[in-house]
């Protein structure tokens, strides 16, 4: 199939773009990292999630990327939290950057190409401060450097701000040394207590927007593809960076600025600062991380998703179906699956499989709607679920129905890999694994609904149905789904009956 056009959300432009890269196969993206001083929020998850979904559709397209994602290690909050812990900020920072790569493995997310550390590259940071200083841009006030942003007529283009307008400071008090308030810190001179570095300004450490500057320019070089991180970096960080690189080398271009929504609960951003958040490591103790990356993935990246527990409850229902299906598609299916497919397809499965390859490629191809493609697997998950309730036909169609089944499990599978929810365990594992959450969820063992079928089973033999109904019902309500089958009843996840009306009801929102 040949290569779709891809269309972007331009920040800077503000409307999408036929996506065009600098160099013919190449891509270079930038993506803000965390400040690594604790656990990540699933504010955070959903920025990580959104590119890496960027990153695997860009290598899906055969592009060679080049992705580089920070980790801010030198910063007042990892500062202030080391000293409150007694304990080494870079120690501190580097603990937590590992906790981070833990958490994004578990939600799927591909390594960056690079990820580079703020104190790794003082070089850089340095060289490009004495840049901006020799272009006029930068000034030094008792061994701080400042940014002069009226020495930069375009500050704001990308915010869409007026210089009046701006906030003095974002992460910092205001400080009387700076020729106009809304001047940022490029070097901040060293203070007791905190670590520093040599410079040709003092002893002292980089302000916050400089460091993406220097490693961006350092692995991509001053021009390149995408910068991208959520909304709530297009001020003050991005529109800094833009500026001090401009600055920098008159060459500097990004051409696609891309940002993610936020994670909302009650309508409020979900951030560190506002208390209001849950760490990535507290839902996945209770939900499986891939019914988190769905959850996230159930929004288009641009807009806000609200959080709450009966959502996440859909999205694990979700992909328990579409592992179940796709597991038993794979035990009903004969181990050798070869044959010629184009010919040996029914004409339903074949006509399923084209309308699924067209939705797929233009809902990704025009700004990655994923919540489009989402949606769309359920078509060919209930045209596999159909035929496998016919592959014990007969024998003369069997064939057939094989290798429809076989041809709809591989698109289903090559978009799940596309959007990082293939598992990277057998269905089977991943299938337990969310069963052993929702028993968690309930306040079960796989002993106690053991036990409950039984109870059921005895009652139902007893012709005491009202009983058998009640048991049913009672599991039900707190997520366990009875299943009678001609070998027995066995159990399976379902949303709770807490959350099924708030689930409906969020549906009919989306749909209107």
């Amino acid at each position: 199939m040949e290569k779709p056009e891809f269309h972007i959300f331009n920040t800077m432009t503000k409307q999408k773009e036929l996506f065009n890269p600098k160099i013919k196969g190449k891509v270079g993206m930038y993506v803000c990292g965390v400040t690594a001083y604790d656990l990540s929020h699933i504010g955070h998850a959903r920025a990580y999630v959104a590119f890496d979904v960027l990153y695997r559709y860009l290598t899906h397209l055969e592009y060679d990327v080049n992705y580089v994602r920070n980790f801010t290690d030198v910063d007042d909050k990892i500062i202030r939290k080391a000293n409150e812990l007694e304990e080494d900020p870079l120690l501190l920072s580097s603990r937590f950057c590992d906790e981070f790569r833990v958490d994004m493995a578990a939600l799927q997310c591909l390594p960056p190409t690079q990820e580079p550390r703020v104190s790794d590259h003082m070089n850089q940071i340095k060289d490009m401060i004495t840049q901006i200083i020799d272009n006029g841009c930068a000034y030094v006030a008792e061994g701080d450097v400042y940014f002069s942003v009226d020495k930069f007529p375009d500050y704001g283009r990308l915010s869409g701000r007026k210089l009046e307008d701006n906030r003095a400071g974002e992460r910092v008090a205001v400080d009387p040394k700076k020729r106009n308030p809304a001047d940022f810190a490029l070097w901040k001179s060293a203070k007791p207590g905190e670590p520093s570095w040599d410079s040709p300004w003092g002893p002292g450490r980089p302000g916050w927007h400089i460091e993406c500057s220097a490693m961006s320019a350092h692995y991509l070089g001053h021009s390149f593809d995408i910068h991208g991180g959520g909304m709530d970096l297009i001020f003050p960080h991005h529109e800094n960076e833009l500026a001090q690189s401009c600055a920098a080398c008159s060459e500097s271009n990004v051409s696609y600025w891309m940002h993610n929504g936020f994670v909302t609960e009650n309508n409020e951003k979900m951030s560190k600062s506002l208390g209001n958040f849950f760490t990535i490591r507290e839902i996945t103790q209770l939900y499986h991380p891939l019914a988190l990356r769905f959850f996230l993935m159930y929004t288009h990246y641009r807009s806000p998703v609200n959080y709450s527990a009966s959502l996440l409850e859909s999205a694990s229902d979700q992909v328990f179906y579409i592992y179940q299906t796709l597991h038993d598609c794979a035990e009903a299916l004969p181990p050798s699956q070869g044959g010629n497919l184009k010919e040996r397809i029914i004409p339903d499965a074949q006509e399923c499989i084209k309308k699924f390859c067209t939705v797929v490629q233009t809902s990704m191809a025009d700004d990655l709607h994923t919540n489009v493609v989402l949606s769309a697997l359920s078509e060919p998950l209930k045209a596999i679920n159909g035929n496998l309730t016919k592959v014990k036909g007969k024998k003369q169609q069997q064939l057939v129905i094989v290798q429809s089944l076989i041809a709809l499990k591989k698109e289903v599978e090559n978009v799940l890999n596309i959007l990082g929810l293939l598992p990277s365990s057998t269905y089977s594992e991943v299938l337990q694994q969310l069963k052993d959450k929702a028993l968690k969820r309930a306040g079960f063992t796989e002993e106690q609904v053991s036990q409950q079928i039984e109870e059921r089973a005895l009652a139902r033999k007893n012709k005491e149905y009202e009983r058998s109904d009640e048991i049913r019902k009672k599991l039900s309500d707190i997520g366990i789904a009875l299943m009678d089958e001609p070998k027995g009843t066995i159990w399976r996840p379902c949303v709770p009956l807490e959350h099924q009306q708030h689930v409906a009801d969020s549906t009919q929102v989306e749909q209107a």
